[in-house]
């Protein structure tokens, strides 16, 4: 399998090593507009190799797509942070040209192609590959429930004071502070309710913190995070590389379910080598229900500020 990571930044850079890393594919392909950049990321990850024990060849280009021809999956990392003093609408319309541009390259070079958005705001800039791409929908896969869902876990474990491997738990709607939705009536541990061990006070704790997650990783490191982002692209991609049929919260195009059409949303799927494979619906309680369709109104607000 030959995968593509579209942006060599600490984000990209991390989906490259950690797909590398679990050697389940044969090459990773690194592109970056900076000349020169993704070139030498992927030397550095390259002599790590005999150290970490993978095979994988990972390749880097600057803005040369024809090296990403024949890719099975492609990652979009490509996007700027919002500024001070940049309104949101300058951050889409910037972000999404940018998506955009990559998505036309990609697509020219590999037409079977499985596309991972990663871009900011994401759940708009998958919504966006979707109306220009011209691929079939279950190839369009936006990350963000995956990673909400291991911060979720992340902070189950942490107010259990319990291995992370106890727990179970997922974040749907959208990957947004407001927007997300940790399902703590759905959370486990080895299979019994969260609930059971935890207070109120305690449940709404991890819910928030959650939800700040990576805006409290921000203010701590003054950018983005990249590990846990790069180790969700990694997943997704394995769970299609070894046609694994794992199920993951993502942001997909929906048709209607959880009562919402032409939005891409975060709901568990089932991931294989087709992409998605199925939407899971679950039941939510009417609390939860009336927090996704707000979420949805938020996102259709955002997606409304898009030009194609």
């Amino acid at each position: 399998m030959k995968v593509t990571v579209v942006g060599a930044g600490a984000v990209g850079a991390s989906c490259a090593e950690y797909i590398a890393i679990k050697n389940f594919c044969s090459e990773v392909v690194l592109l970056d507009i900076k000349e020169g950049f993704a070139e030498g990321k992927a030397m550095d990850l390259m002599q790590t190799a005999s150290l970490n024990g993978f095979d994988t060849k990972i390749t880097g280009v600057t803005s040369d797509y024809s090296k990403t021809a024949g890719s099975d999956v492609a990652v979009i990392t490509s996007g700027i942070p919002r500024k001070p003093g940049m309104t949101r609408e300058e951050l889409i319309g910037i972000n999404a040209g940018i998506v955009k541009e990559v998505t036309e390259n990609l697509v020219k070079y590999s037409p079977n192609v499985i596309i991972i958005v990663v871009s900011n705001p994401m759940d708009t800039m998958a919504y966006l590959v979707h109306k220009t791409s011209g691929l079939p929908k279950e190839r369009i896969i936006g990350m963000g429930g995956a990673l909400d869902s291991a911060r979720f876990k992340y902070r189950l474990a942490e107010a259990l004071g319990c291995p992370i491997s106890d727990v179970d738990g997922m974040v749907i709607a959208a990957h947004s502070d407001k927007g997300m939705l940790p399902l703590m009536s759905k959370a486990t541990r080895n299979g019994v309710p969260a609930t059971d061990f935890l207070s109120k006070e305690q449940q709404n704790y991890v819910i928030e913190e959650t939800k700040v997650g990576g805006a409290t990783l921000t203010k701590l490191l003054g950018t983005s995070a990249w590990y846990a982002p790069g180790a969700a692209v990694s997943a997704i991609v394995q769970a299609i590389a070894c046609d694994q049929k794992k199920m993951i919260p993502c942001s997909v195009m929906l048709n209607g379910e959880y009562g919402e059409s032409d939005i891409c949303m975060g709901v568990p799927v089932i991931i294989g080598k087709n992409g998605v494979e199925k939407i899971v619906n679950i039941n939510l309680t009417d609390a939860e229900k009336a927090k996704f369709a707000d979420s949805a109104k938020a996102v259709r607000e955002v997606n409304g500020d898009l030009k194609f």
